[in-house]
């Protein structure tokens, strides 16, 4: 695609991205909740939000999966209110959980292929959760249906690919000095902050892309970005606001894809108790060197005399109650 056509897109989705932006007034409230309400608050939402990158990365989906999700997550929870569920004397966020792994799902079935789908009885059981599927399906429902999502939305990352294939077009002798995996990392770090959720997409990207221009030190790159920055019409105090670059951390290790053989279930002490106890009751049999040692050992100690079995023993008794120093008789038991 030349440069002419991604200017032009560009400027298509600069339009219709205000569509798709979460309200900002609720992301304002959850910003001020705190822990001790009842409704969602902002570490809470960030939270979910990391447990979303790690099931994304689980299960080998992609970016603009992720990005999607979190876009689906910030614009509902910021329309509807999310309240915590209640169990004894602790806040449990089933219904914030069944919300992000919905969006995650309504997610992956837009972008991803279908024969790499998880199926939704397993994303459950991965995302160690308590609802069912039932419950996951209405909640899709109830998204879709409050958000009126149809197939797409315009996300930081549509804008960040636009820029860096922009990028490509114009200086394609220094594109390996910007690394599009980094680039996609650094914003799925933004995204699980909810501050940066309040920012429009396209200023997102872009200052993510100015930031990693910087940092290589390229003139012609940076040109660049000043060019997108005029037709977009971004005034610099919208472009890179201070706080923005001390918290663009890389990805963190505790969301790289885990070890399938290292996965650890919790389950309930009433659980691990039936458990150990039932390992408890199990006879298993003997090894076959085990067999073989006892039946040699028995054979040793037993012979079979005209209707009885002797047993040699040091004890001191014979069939009629007299002395005998090395065996006793037992009278064979006739079968049946």
């Amino acid at each position: 695609m030349d440069a002419f056509k991604l200017m032009k897109e560009l400027k298509t989705n600069y339009e219709q991205e205000v569509y798709y932006l979460p309200k900002e007034a609720g992301l304002s409230l959850i910003e001020s909740t705190t822990q001790d309400d009842s409704r969602i608050s902002a570490k809470c939402r960030d939270a979910k939000v990391e447990d979303l990158w790690s099931l994304t990365s689980f299960f080998g989906y992609s970016a603009q999966t992720f990005v999607l999700a979190v876009n689906l997550l910030d614009r509902f929870l910021a329309m509807m209110r999310v309240r915590h569920t209640h169990t004894s004397d602790r806040q449990d966020p089933q219904n914030l959980s069944c919300v992000s792994l919905s969006c995650l799902h309504m997610a992956a079935k837009v972008t991803e292929e279908e024969c790499n789908l998880t199926p939704t009885d397993e994303l459950i059981r991965i995302g160690q959760c308590r609802f069912t599927v039932s419950d996951l399906g209405r909640m899709e429902k109830i998204i879709a249906e409050k958000l009126d999502f149809k197939s797409r939305a315009v996300t930081a990352l549509t804008f960040l690919h636009l820029y860096h294939q922009i990028a490509q077009s114009h200086c394609t002798e220094r594109t390996e000095t910007l690394s599009l995996d980094k680039l996609e990392a650094q914003l799925k770090a933004c995204l699980c902050r909810i501050s940066f959720s309040k920012a429009k997409p396209s200023v997102l990207a872009l200052s993510l892309l100015r930031q990693d221009i910087e940092a290589v030190c390229s003139e012609d790159l940076l040109e660049i970005t000043c060019h997108i920055q005029r037709h977009l019409k971004v005034t610099p105090s919208q472009r890179h606001p201070n706080a923005w670059p001390s918290v663009c951390p890389t990805t963190p290790p505790e969301c790289i894809k885990p070890n399938h053989r290292r996965l650890q279930w919790v389950v309930s002490r009433r659980t691990a108790q039936n458990l150990h106890s039932y390992r408890m009751s199990l006879n298993y049999p003997p090894s076959q060197r085990a067999a073989g040692r006892e039946r040699e050992v028995r054979d040793k100690h037993t012979h079979k005399v005209k209707g009885y079995f002797i047993f040699f023993s040091s004890g001191k008794c014979d069939v009629r109650g007299r002395s005998c120093p090395f065996f006793k008789f037992r009278p064979i038991r006739p079968a049946g």
